[in-house]
């Protein structure tokens, strides 16, 4: 059944960070905006990040006495997208640097609370500002601006098709909890979906990357589809983020993740994180981050080998580990750690993983927040038992490798590595591969209004976030959400000034 059409100055197609962003934008203008979101809540992409956006000239920065400018951060994303360079969209990139300043002041206005700034090389100054405590702070900040300012939010709301008045975008066409519904837009439609890393037709049309191998959430490219219909062509769609190796998330959440955000309790951890010693902040900070990382590098040169649930070691680990993990039984795997690396794991400059500019995660830090993928025994039997794994496997996997390595047939392990013989023995997991993010974006001009293949304008349809990318390159931690606010923001402005179909 289909309802009677409604109409709104502008429809946002997508509730994560640009969208929301968006809505407020047009919104202030004095448009009457409508949101949907296809999830049951508002997240996105941005509500799954570590959370943090790169810029200069912040009130962070001048307060620790850094004198940056955007035309050092325009030359230092130029030196993070290295032989990528040519391709980037250089006007985008300025407006980015440009205007990323003003975001974080309009987020910081709105209650955001960053942390920082924090060094991240080859960035010439610190620029990274954390988010405290967590990236879902961003998406209830702004759904509550959306609120006061009027937006219509309708979760549970699929768009499956544009609607059109002659060339013109005028509307969408959603599944709402079932129902479909058609909604006018008498000034544009902006699509703020996000990527595609869960997208297989168009992951299968730009990159080379199994089906098998999953996303980190379900974005599957829906406004980049639209886009496509009315003639639009991706950018960059071959550039990704992944796959990488993640942990599994936890069986539950943090509790204090659930706890509605705060102003005066940010405002106060941020205090603490300025003042307070590092070891009594430790424990709280890394209950958080471990939440959201995977396995260094480093590990795999000092001696860890990956393991499936049977046992076996099934890939060379300094090769492209994250292609193979989702061709093992269940798509899942385990670091395995003999004693020596164990150790040497628990401090500076060994360490497990990172959240940039938070904290380094050691082997007592995953033994002490995430026990759900830390495992530990005095012998092999002991840990297989532990894992669900046949001890014969394992230990005949093991035996297997110690004779590789001691027969120079591993390539790539640092000097002194040594057999795994020595307690305690490790594994850490189940681990799996999974898309982070892809870069391919529609093509878009600088008012964020999307463009045919031969340039000329599809009337009433914007883009921004991950859909309107634009051949943008948002190498380095930072970038994506910068772009996500920054460009969402613009979208929703231009947007509004829009004549309005009468």
């Amino acid at each position: 059944m289909t309802q009677a059409e409604e109409s709104f100055d502008i429809i946002v197609v997508g509730g994560g960070g640009s969208g929301l962003a968006a809505a407020v934008g047009a919104a202030k203008d004095g448009a009457r905006v409508l949101l949907l979101e296809k999830n049951a809540m508002l997240r996105g992409s941005t509500g799954m990040s570590i959370g943090s956006i790169t810029s200069t000239q912040t009130e962070l920065q001048k307060r620790k006495g850094i004198d940056d400018h955007p035309d050092d951060h325009f030359r230092d994303m130029g030196v993070f997208a290295g032989p990528l360079a040519p391709r980037d969209n250089l006007e985008f990139r300025r407006i980015l640097v440009d205007e990323v300043p003003e975001t974080v002041r309009w987020l910081t206005s709105l209650g955001v609370v960053f942390f920082g700034p924090m060094p991240e090389p080859p960035h010439s100054k610190p620029r990274m500002h954390n988010i405290i405590p967590n990236s879902r702070a961003y998406i209830q900040v702004l759904a509550k601006e959306c609120r006061r300012l009027g937006v219509k939010v309708l979760v549970n709301a699929r768009v499956g098709k544009l609607l059109k008045e002659g060339k013109r975008v005028a509307g969408v066409e959603a599944d709402v909890a079932g129902e479909t519904q058609r909604f006018r837009a008498r000034k544009a439609v902006i699509l703020t979906s996000g990527d595609y890393n869960a997208g297989m037709q168009l992951r299968s049309q730009f990159t080379n990357i199994s089906n098998e191998i999953d996303g980190v959430n379900i974005n599957e490219g829906d406004g980049q589809l639209m886009g496509l219909a009315e003639g639009s062509e991706i950018l960059n769609g071959d550039i990704v983020w992944g796959p990488l190796i993640r942990f599994l998330p936890p069986p539950r959440l943090h509790p204090l993740t659930a706890v509605p955000f705060w102003r005066p309790l940010a405002l106060f951890m941020r205090m603490a994180l300025e003042h307070l010693p590092a070891g009594l902040l430790r424990p709280f900070v890394m209950s958080f981050v471990t939440t959201f990382l995977g396995p260094e590098r480093s590990l795999y040169q000092e001696g860890a080998i990956l393991i499936n649930r049977n046992g076996q070691r099934f890939t060379d680990e300094l090769d492209r580990p994250a292609y193979d993990v989702p061709l093992q039984p269940g798509k899942l795997a385990y670091l395995l750690l003999g004693g020596e690396v164990v150790r040497k794991f628990s401090a500076w400059p060994y360490y497990v993983s990172t959240a940039p500019g938070v904290a380094y995660a050691y082997m007592r830090d995953y033994k002490r927040t995430r026990k759900d993928v830390y495992h530990e025994a005095p012998t092999l039997q002991a840990l297989a038992d532990k894992l669900g794994i046949d001890p014969k496997a394992l230990a005949d996997g093991v035996a297997a490798y110690n004779t590789s390595l001691a027969n120079g047939e591993i390539k790539g392990r640092s000097d002194g590595v040594r057999p795994i013989l020595e307690p305690p023995f490790c594994a850490l997991g189940p681990i799996e591969s999974r898309v982070v993010i892809t870069d391919g974006g529609l093509k878009v001009n600088t008012h964020h209004q999307v463009l045919r293949t031969d340039g000329s304008v599809v009337q009433g349809l914007f883009a921004a976030g991950a859909v309107g990318q634009g051949g943008l390159l948002l190498e380095g931690h930072g970038h994506h959400l910068a772009w996500a606010f920054t460009s969402g923001r613009r979208a929703g402005r231009f947007a509004a000034q829009e004549p309005a179909i009468p």
